[in-house]
């Protein structure tokens, strides 16, 4: 299908909530995909982590069709003999006890508000209904209507209220307004490690720690989100292990599901998932066997392949790379292992217009919050492909401060 019939048949049909950039993209492989005219791009976005192990890994494909023409969804209403190895092996690697597996990373969240309220009520014994849970500011953990709820972005809010009550916001990266906000009703803190969506926003060093430390004193919960930041993507199996804590609760997805399926789980300690009870939480697709066998795979590639070593090396290079960009189109670079945010200067362009550049250049990604160009490579790319690409970028970037985007004065 020529490329600009394929638009126009998605845009007649489809309804309107994404705003894509002009590429139809048809094959993928490795770090590497095509459009409908075989044009090549490096793929410096990874579909927000879900591809850390690349497009169309062997492995997984080959777990994937394996599975699928021996059994993929009898329903949790039954044992499988795949769910088990695959539960075994993820609280393994995050020093945790239990998981609930679902299907997206909302689902996920969900899953944990769920956990975290039943907690307060049925050990930490707060009042019904008074559970709070702390969130922080410029947070993105989904789109269902309980997550955009305390969501501080008012585009995600907007026309869909009434929204649950229940969640106390503060600044991200503030130790002393979280303390100041956890009261006798506080059941838990659910935040990122780094705000992906929020802008690539790392917080100060330390600050994990000491929100740790926080939830110890006053008997609350800490629930970490790591859909984006998990399984390799900052340098660390986890992001929360650069401070060598624990949480209470993890929540993963995009990246478990190898780039082919949605997967994702509530990982806890057993005090926190054993507040779950047959008939209390469930999901039709959640923990199906395809799903557990991708899983399985895609945890045993990221060990095999070494790609958290991997990520934390390209990552420094990136970052230093990225640094060494001298230019005052940027406003600054953020973030850890192979996950950073350009922060573009306005009076130079927006950074959908940066994109859009990139795009015209044969390299992948998608701005946020206007002015954030986000990069994430698989964990699979190769230094050079990396390097081509981080080539491209430093000639955008030079070229757009030589050329400022008119409607960005």
């Amino acid at each position: 299908m020529a490329m600009d019939n394929a638009i126009a048949l998605e845009n007649r049909f489809a309804a309107q909530n994404y705003h894509p950039l002009p590429v139809v993209l048809a094959r993928g492989e490795g770090a590497f995909l095509w459009d409908v005219e075989g044009r090549r791009y490096i793929d410096m976005m990874s579909a927000y982590s879900a591809v850390s192990h690349g497009h169309a890994h062997p492995r997984i494909l080959a777990a994937l069709d394996a599975q699928a023409r021996r059994l993929a969804v009898p329903s949790r209403a039954f044992y499988s003999d795949r769910l088990g190895p695959f539960l075994e092996k993820l609280c393994t690697l995050a020093g945790l006890d239990q998981a609930l597996p679902m299907n997206t990373g909302a689902e996920a969240v969900e899953t944990a508000i769920k956990a975290a309220r039943r907690w307060g009520y049925r050990v930490k014994r707060i009042a019904p209904d008074r559970a709070e849970i702390i969130v922080a500011a410029g947070n993105f953990h989904g789109r269902t209507t309980t997550i955009i709820g305390f969501s501080s972005e008012a585009e995600y809010r907007d026309g869909f209220g009434p929204f649950a009550p229940g969640f106390r916001a503060v600044p991200f990266g503030d130790l002393a307004a979280i303390e100041a906000a956890i009261t006798p009703q506080t059941a838990a803190v659910l935040i990122e490690p780094i705000q992906g969506e929020g802008g690539i926003i790392v917080p100060p060093e330390g600050w994990l720690a000491g929100v740790r430390a926080l939830c110890d004193e006053h008997n609350v919960l800490l629930i970490v989100d790591e859909v984006q930041t998990g399984l390799g993507r900052t340098g660390a199996w986890f992001a929360f292990q650069h401070e060598k804590i624990r949480p209470d609760g993890l929540i993963l997805g995009k990246a478990l599901g190898g780039g082919v399926l949605p997967v994702s789980a509530l990982v806890g300690t057993r005090a926190l998932m054993g507040v779950f009870t047959p008939g209390s939480h469930g999901s039709t697709f959640g923990g199906n066997p395809l799903a557990a066998a991708v899983g399985l795979v895609a945890l045993r590639i990221i060990e095999d392949e070494g790609l958290v070593e991997r990520a934390r090396d390209l990552g420094a290079h990136m970052m230093k790379r990225l640094q060494a960009i001298k230019s005052p189109a940027i406003r600054a670079v953020r973030g850890k292992g192979l996950l950073a945010g350009i922060d573009i200067e306005p009076r130079y362009a927006d950074a959908r217009t940066v994109c859009e550049r990139l795009l015209a250049a044969g390299v992948l990604s998608k701005e946020t919050h206007e002015t954030v160009v986000r990069l994430a490579p698989p964990l699979v790319i190769a230094r050079e492909d990396l390097d081509w690409a981080l080539d491209r970028i430093a000639e955008t970037i030079h070229a757009i401060e030589r050329t400022p985007h008119p409607e960005a004065a």
